[in-house]
């Protein structure tokens, strides 16, 4: 489309560049920009024309743009407003979608914008009409229609306006009263009182009593009969008479027609495909109840105006004036649009459609209009967060057929691909423990063990009383949320549950379940120590990939191998894993291009490999939908704008992300909704209603009223006192409104967590991570065994490392300030004397989790150790000794000696601890060669005290001892 500056309006320069809305009136046929104070003030007599700019998660701007017509509006002014509209999509690179409003049957998206509704004034501009003045209040009354948002209507103040299905509001001088019709909805209700409370604060200065009225209660009380005072006391309504005007709409078949010279043509097709549009041509598509105009990137402006014309004729012409017209251009057609033909293919003009807006804004930049809200911007660059509290306790069940098996903590973070898993997760929320339990589905498990583990985790989920976020995730598209819980996690080939065998013996196919023995290829991928992954793939060349790491083991070697495209910190990972799946075995360190043949022998030779980094979607915007579920039938509606007040109790939502669904339940579903609220979630993504190729294994969260998870409550301005509300929707805004305040639930106090499996319940303290994974200010301590707590400084350097598992740093064991006396002596000797001893054992493998974040700075000791006694124990221990308080984090632990001397360390000279030393100490940690020289010594060689060396950055550590031969 050919556009110069002729065509467009000097109203919309510098229109569309940044989030929100725009409004322009139609004032002599021209766009008038009105001031933001007046926006939400429509008048009947004006038509307007509404930009809505939205900056979604890639950066990019999409716009949206409606015209009003209001009731009394000229047809000059409509037409011209439409006419503008076309021209204001030129501007902004021709790919918004247009939308038709006519004045008491706008859209919904529309109505979103205004929350919580519009209230047209009489009056005018070009009409004549004069603007409505201040004046004494007027009773008025109003009816309130729809769930979502409300279209309201003034309607004559009499009798016969009221009836049975509808809510109606009569605003009188000193009192608003809602009338509530019998057959209308809670939630219709609720949401009249959300114009009730925007009347009260608009026309009365927010001074004003409230009052709502049930249909049928007659004259219960004082303010029903006074109600029924205005409409000269109490008589029977009678029945409103339906209409089957949009019935009748809605039955008409779709037909399709195309624009010749500003006419429209009946096009005759067997059925509606995509080949029937010509780029270079308009068309409309007639459905009924919406009609939809259809522009062809090479079309020129004229037609497009020409077109929009002819569409405005066929609604006229058809006495469906007050039907909504969407015009949409070729890319960027609606889901809606798209859905009325038989088959649509993939889009793949996004491209061409970005060099036309480059076009027009390069264009517009040499006429000096300012055009950088045209182009696409630059999205930030966000790491995913896991937004969830990582310091509480996790126990994970193996299922097999229909039993499950508790795992051992060492192994909870070892799943699989060829079973299931159920997972237990409780951790501190606000006010209460938070629960999430989900089900881990391997990519060769049998349909049985599935099937037994959602049954099994939807029993855990009902037996804490729906309290629980429940989530169902598959193997391969497992969310952030998920890797921080379990934090070093470790996918295994093959399985052991009887129904794999099973199934393998019946497909008569090899068993090639993991064996510490034999040959291995894993994938390390993750972005740091507390969300890594090692991922089994095929032993061969082809498994490889330059963006990431690889460990390759078979027998006693054992290879890691880095890509080219890998950073430090990828290779670090690397290190973390090795101390997980092989911590005894010395590891041959392989560069890409610089490998040995043995590594390749065991790789079957070498082959072509890819080197781009496996890719993941990113997270998309939001949408949440409104669900109806009747007999296996799954019914959606789109909210637009929403908040967090959309969410009703008496109703289920979904929230699509794309990459994950979560399906709200309020408090008030019925019980056997609530049980299907996994299977609606999976019908959501079978229907695909956004047909935006949602993946069967997207993950699906079952969200509780009252229990949402912060992963699910950062997409709201939250106000968790509102999910913990009790009564409906409309008993609690009726209780708002009154100015009785927010009630204030009962505080649940914090449970302790469910044990499943016949384990005795986990202690309180977890010996679980410490850490809050979206809070930088708090460090993890890893729920390891004391002795592998210590190795965790240990593999700083991973070209430097020499041993798999060096041994343990000694650590003083006693108090660091005053003389120890005679039992501290004894005690001190006793430990030093078992922990020297320790050397000469092999290490012990580790348990679950992952080393100590690298962020941290270590000082030359290793964590205290601890007894691993839980807090039971603990609390029974002898009050004969008062023990001195323990710190809870690494920081705290380390602050004890971080500037002394190693007391509880032997002191050796410099040339005995160096490397190649004619006469070596043989019982040393060789990795923390520097922490047995003196205070003295230790300043003379290095230029500084312990404590300013330890405060350096790793590698400045490791380059000081080289240069000193410490290292």
């Amino acid at each position: 489309m050919s556009v110069s500056m002729r065509d467009l309006d000097p109203a919309f320069q510098g229109a569309g560049q940044k989030a929100g809305i725009e409004i322009w009136r139609i004032e002599n046929f021209l766009p008038v920009p009105i001031s933001k104070s007046s926006y939400g003030k429509f008048f009947t007599g004006d038509s307007y024309v509404i930009l809505k700019t939205t900056v979604l998660k890639n950066g990019a701007l999409r716009h949206d743009i409606h015209y009003w017509l209001g009731k009394d509006t000229s047809q000059d002014e409509a037409g011209t407003a439409a006419i503008k509209t076309v021209e204001l999509d030129a501007a902004l690179g021709g790919r918004a979608v247009q939308y038709r409003e006519v004045q008491g049957h706008e859209t919904e998206k529309f109505l979103s914008y205004f929350k919580p509704c519009i209230i047209p004034q009489e009056g005018g501009v070009a009409s004549g009409f004069k603007h409505a003045e201040a004046e004494e209040h007027k009773t008025r009354l109003f009816v309130c229609k729809g769930k979502h948002v409300v279209h309201v209507k003034e309607v004559p103040f009499a009798r016969s306006s009221l009836n049975h299905d509808d809510i109606f509001i009569l605003d009188t001088k000193s009192k608003i009263f809602q009338f509530n019709g019998s057959n209308s909805s809670i939630q219709e209700r609720a949401k009249a009182l959300e114009v009730v409370q925007y009347i009260k604060d608009t026309y009365h200065d927010g001074k004003c009593e409230v009052a709502a009225i049930e249909d049928g209660k007659l004259m219960a009380d004082a303010e029903t009969g006074e109600f029924w005072g205005f409409f000269g006391g109490f008589a029977p309504l009678s029945r409103k008479a339906t209409t089957d005007e949009a019935k009748s709409i809605g039955d008409l078949s779709t037909r399709l027609f195309r624009v010749e010279k500003g006419q429209a043509e009946l096009i005759e097709a067997d059925a509606l495909t995509r080949e029937l549009l010509d780029t270079n041509r308009c068309y409309i598509l007639d459905c009924g109840t919406e009609v939809f105009l259809w522009m062809g990137r090479n079309t020129s402006l004229d037609e497009r105006k020409s077109a929009s014309g002819a569409a405005d004729e066929v609604v006229r012409s058809l006495d469906r004036g007050k039907c909504h017209i969407v015009r949409v251009i070729e890319g960027f057609e609606t889901v809606m649009f798209r859905s009325k033909f038989v088959s649509w293919p993939q889009s793949t003009s996004v491209a061409v459609s970005e060099d036309g807006r480059g076009k027009v804004a390069a264009l517009l930049k040499r006429q000096g209009v300012n055009v950088k809200g045209l182009l696409k911007a630059t999205p930030p660059k966000e790491e995913p967060q896991p937004y969830i509290d990582c310091t509480g306790n996790l126990q994970v069940w193996r299922v097999n057929g229909q039993e499950k098996t508790l795992l051992p903590s060492s192994d909870q973070s070892k799943f699989y691909s060829g079973d299931c898993y159920i997972f237990q997760y409780s951790y501190p929320g606000e006010d209460k423990e938070e629960y999430l339990i989900g089900t881990w589905f391997g990519k060769q498990s049998v349909e049985e063990d599935r099937v037994s583990a959602t049954s099994q985790a939807s029993k855990m989920v009902e037996s804490l009383k729906f309290l629980a976020t429940q989530a169902r995730i598959y193997d391969g598209s497992e969310p952030i949320q998920f890797f921080s819980i379990f934090q070093s996690f470790i996918v295994f080939k093959g399985g052991l549950s009887e129904g794999y065998k099973k199934y393998l013996a019946e497909k008569e196919l090899p068993d090639d379940t993991y064996t510490e023995d034999g040959l291995a290829l894993f994938r390390v991928q993750g972005t740091g120590p507390e969300n890594m992954q090692a991922i089994h793939v095929e032993p061969v060349a082809s498994s490889l990939n330059s963006s990431y790491c690889y460990i390759l083991h078979s027998g006693s070697s054992i290879f890691s191998w880095s890509g080219n495209l890998t950073t430090a910190d990828d290779q670090e990972l690397v290190e973390r894993q090795l101390d997980i799946i092989k911590p005894n075995m010395q590891c041959k360190v392989q560069k890409e291009g610089a490998e040995s043949e043995q590594f390749w022998d065991l790789l079957n030779g070498k082959s072509e490999y890819p080197s781009q980094k496996i890719g993941k979607d990113a997270e998309t915007d939001p949408h949440l939908f409104s669900c109806t579920f009747s007999q296996g039938d799954l019914k959606v509606t789109e909210i637009y704008n929403f908040n967090q007040d959309d969410l009703m109790t008496e109703d289920v939502f979904i929230l699509d992300c794309r990459l994950d669904i979560y399906v709200w339940v309020g408090q008030q579903v019925e019980s056997k909704i609530k049980l299907q609220a996994l299977t609606i979630g999976e019908k959501f993504v079978e229907h695909d209603f956004l047909l935006e190729k949602l993946s069967p294994q997207a993950p699906i969260y079952i969200v509780m009223e009252g229990s949402e998870p912060p992963f699910f409550t950062r997409f709201f301005t939250w106000d968790s006192a509102k999910s913990a509300m009790h009564g409906n929707s409309f008993q609690r805004k009726l209780a708002i409104l009154k100015g009785e305040g927010t009630p204030q639930p009962d505080k649940p106090k914090r449970r302790t967590p469910v044990s499943y499996g016949g384990r005795s319940p986990a202690p309180e303290k977890s010996q679980r991570s410490r850490s809050m994974s979206f809070s930088p200010e708090r460090v993890r301590v890893r729920g390891r065994s004391p002795a592998f707590n210590a190795l965790a400084a240990n593999f700083e350097n991973p070209s430097a490392r020499n041993l798999s598992t060096p041994p343990p740093v000694v650590r003083k064991l006693y108090p660091k300030s005053g003389t120890p006396d005679s039992a501290q002596q004894a005690s001190r000797s006793t430990a030093i004397a078992a922990l020297t001893a320790g050397f000469e054992q092999p290490a012990p493998a580790p348990a679950r989790g992952t080393l100590i974040p690298r962020s941290v700075k270590v000082s030359p000791e290793a964590p205290k150790l601890k007894p691993e006694t839980n807090s039971r124990e603990n609390s029974t221990t002898s009050n004969t000794e008062s023990p001195k308080p323990k710190p809870d984090t690494i920081q705290e632990d380390m602050k004890e000696g971080e500037a002394e001397d190693e007391e509880g360390l032997p002191i050796y000279p410099y040339e005995r601890l160096m490397i190649g030393s004619s006469d070596p100490i043989s019982d040393i940690d060789v990795t923390k060669r520097e922490t047995y020289l003196s205070s003295q010594q230790f300043k003379e060689k290095f230029g500084m005290a312990k404590d300013a060396f330890y405060k350096l950055p790793k590698w400045k550590q490791n380059k000081l001892k080289m240069s000193l031969q410490l290292f």
